[in-house]
């Protein structure tokens, strides 16, 4: 009987060790992963990643931090009944561990939190199952979470879900979010009080007196380093400290299970060190993309896994081998999705998913009646709905891919489920649809063959500013205040992360709004990046109209013009737009009422959601010779509500009124 207990106790307590190097302790209080390269310590029951032990480092995590604020996951959520701006915010703390996979390859654990009725208002009403992962001779882990709602639970809003790691301030000072964006960072001390100096809001500091004197004069912020879904792949940071550098990257090999689709901004990694993995935010997009759920309504939803990758290097090398090294392990993880060895059920393999391929065409009737193939054209597929809803949707997978220079795409591994085909074209406005929803069964390998997205046009081209690709960035960025340098953003090709570019508005146009002539100004240098209120003086803003000159030699008094507007992204503004007389005592010809709460401007960002308007213009509205049109945002209760237009284009009446405009240059 003793000898029963002895082993009993050798079972649950001591370590197993295959050939393979694969170890698996259960405590009480913790859990730990080891494959003979990295040794995982997680938190029993709760599911917090407390130590990550590699190359000699005992931890890479912050040891001065509890550890419930290392390594996990969270969400912020409301019960979805008042209007608060902020909603609760939940670190997903499991109350059950088990042990899903362990053999000589993998070990697999499972952390569980299931909801009931008596925890209503207490947590949201989801059912939790965080996942991680260890293979054999793998230099990292991976790890992934099961979201379920059942169809009998009330309803809730979910804005934020993501995971984060907050490393060791001591050893990691490098930080890469992508090949031009990499730098030594700033400790979290330097933005404390005495020592940082808070700007316009919380996450912008300037950094007055910092530890280290080199970031003097430097502002911090981590939406500085946002990325786009489609470049979110691998981030993260560098320690330096010898014998061996060491990297941290968090690798993501599919953005399937991101909310917003490919152009969605994300954080990556910031000041902390932390690194994130976020799967939805509302960042960028605001209450638009708030995953709003209805009472009974049934759910599922796999986010990841992702891989948490460690490498290292001999001291004096340099650090970007990590980098380069980082990268390349992202294109092996990438080749392997999808992952043949996550042991859930909901995540789908490969030979359970389905193909679609087909080619996309391009006609504007008044370039050309042909047919044009499209090289680099956005094609994808998401939940079914209107032209351009797949920027809205959260709830569901998302598959993406971009043509090639004939036009011809193929989106592979893709989830079971209905489907619209949707695309846009960078030099073209608008949104593509295909007009058949298309059922992805198991297996299935679809054809659509040849789709034709008809350019969104009634009548010539008389004037058009800017680019059609959905971005602010050919407009005129300016240089930042002095005062407020983030460095590697001074002669960069994102020049608009930096801070305080909103007030520079003022700075060049004090007294008198932007006026651009067609035919000589240029949208590269008279065209501000964002129609902002200017600043007056303390908190208080003026609103600002923009005006548009051009000249008609002849004007189609019958006709009816068409003015394309589309915007990059808006806050709280308003697009009221006129002809001829820029009072605001003159009703306007078009507005758009107040829309928008995606803070692009704050953020540092050059697009968020992406908005067209088509305002029809009676040709008796327009004179023959001198014509304006006036742009007017009258919001001005904040620097950041505002504007930034994508693309503008003024066409001619239909070519059927036997009438062909002619434009002059002023």
């Amino acid at each position: 009987m003793n000898n029963y207990f002895f082993f009993l106790f050798l079972f649950f307590i001591s370590s197993f060790t295959y050939s393979s190097g694969m170890r698996l302790d259960i405590h009480d209080k913790h859990v730990v992963m080891d494959n003979g390269i990295v040794e995982v310590t997680i938190s029993n029951p709760e599911g917090f990643v407390t130590e990550i032990r590699y190359n000699g480092i005992d931890n890479l995590l912050e040891l001065l931090n509890k550890e419930s604020n290392r390594g996990y996951f969270d969400m912020v959520w409301d019960e979805g009944k008042s209007k608060r701006k902020k909603g609760e915010f939940d670190r997903m703390e499991a109350t059950n561990m088990s042990v899903i996979v362990e053999n000589e390859e993998q070990v697999e654990l499972s952390f569980t939190r299931m909801w009931n009725s008596s925890l209503q208002g207490l947590y949201p009403p989801l059912n939790i199952d965080k996942r991680f992962v260890m293979v054999s001779g793998s230099s990292g882990f991976y790890t992934y979470a099961i979201y379920e709602h059942l169809d009998e639970w009330p309803g809730f809003n979910l804005s934020n879900t993501r995971i984060a790691f907050k490393l060791r301030k001591d050893k990691f000072h490098y930080m890469v979010v992508a090949g031009d964006r990499q730098r030594f960072m700033p400790l979290p001390d330097d933005r404390e009080e005495g020592r940082g100096q808070v700007l316009a809001y919380p996450e912008a500091v300037l950094l007055v007196n910092p530890i280290e004197p080199q970031f003097k004069g430097e502002v911090d912020d981590k939406y500085q380093y946002s990325c786009e879904s489609r470049n979110n792949e691998v981030h993260g940071w560098i320690s330096m400290d010898p014998p061996k550098s060491t990297g941290f990257w968090i690798i993501t090999p599919s953005n399937e299970f991101r909310s917003g689709g490919p152009l969605k901004q994300y954080l990556a990694s910031h000041v902390g060190p932390t690194s994130l993995s976020v799967f939805h935010s509302t960042h960028y997009s605001g209450v638009d993309l708030i995953m709003r759920f209805r009472p009974n309504e049934a759910w599922k939803k796999v986010y990841g896994p992702i891989f948490i990758y460690l490498n290292s290097l001999s001291n004096g090398e340099s650090p970007t081998g990590l980098w380069d090294d980082a990268r390349q392990q992202m294109v092996n993880e990438i080749e392997s999705w999808p992952y043949k060895f996550p042991a859930s059920e909901d995540f789908v393999k490969a030979e359970q998913r389905g193909q679609v391929e087909g080619r996309l065409l391009v006609r504007d009737r008044y370039m050309s009646d042909a047919f044009i193939p499209v090289s680099s054209a956005s094609v994808g597929l998401a939940s079914p709905g209107e032209p351009g809803s797949w920027q809205r949707e959260s709830k569901g997978y998302q598959f993406w891919t971009i043509t090639d220079d004939k036009g011809y795409f193929s989106i592979t591994n893709i989830l079971p489920g209905k489907y619209n085909v949707y695309s846009w074209v960078k030099g073209y406005i608008g949104d593509y649809k295909y007009d058949k929803v298309i059922n992805i069964t198991s297996g299935s390998e679809v054809n659509v063959g040849e789709i034709v997205y008809e350019a969104l046009r009634e009548g010539a081209t008389l004037w058009e500013i800017g680019i059609p690709d959905r971005s602010a960035a050919e407009f005129y960025v300016p240089d930042p205040n002095p005062k407020y340098i983030n460095r590697i953003y001074v002669n960069h090709t994102d020049r608009y992360r930096q801070y305080g570019l909103w007030e520079r508005y003022a700075d060049l146009y004090p007294k008198e709004d932007l006026v651009y002539n067609v035919g000589t100004s240029d949208y590269t240098k008279d065209w501000f990046f964002a129609q902002v209120n200017r600043k007056k003086g303390n908190k208080t803003y003026q609103a600002t109209t923009w005006q548009i000159n051009f000249n008609l030699e002849n004007v189609n008094a019958n006709g009816t013009y068409k003015l394309r507007v589309a915007l990059a992204s808006v806050h709280y503004a308003e697009l009221q737009i006129r002809v001829k007389n820029s009072s605001e005592a003159n009703p306007p010809l078009f507005t758009s009422g107040v829309i928008g709460s995606e803070n692009t401007i704050a953020r540092h960002g050059i697009h968020g959601f992406y908005w067209l308007f088509n305002v029809d213009i009676k040709g008796t509205l327009l004179a023959q010779g001198n014509n304006s049109i006036f742009f007017s945002q009258p919001n001005n209760s904040s620097p950041f509500q505002g504007i930034l237009y994508d693309y503008i284009r003024l066409e001619a009446p239909p070519h059927h009124t036997n009438f062909t405009p002619k434009l002059n240059i002023l």
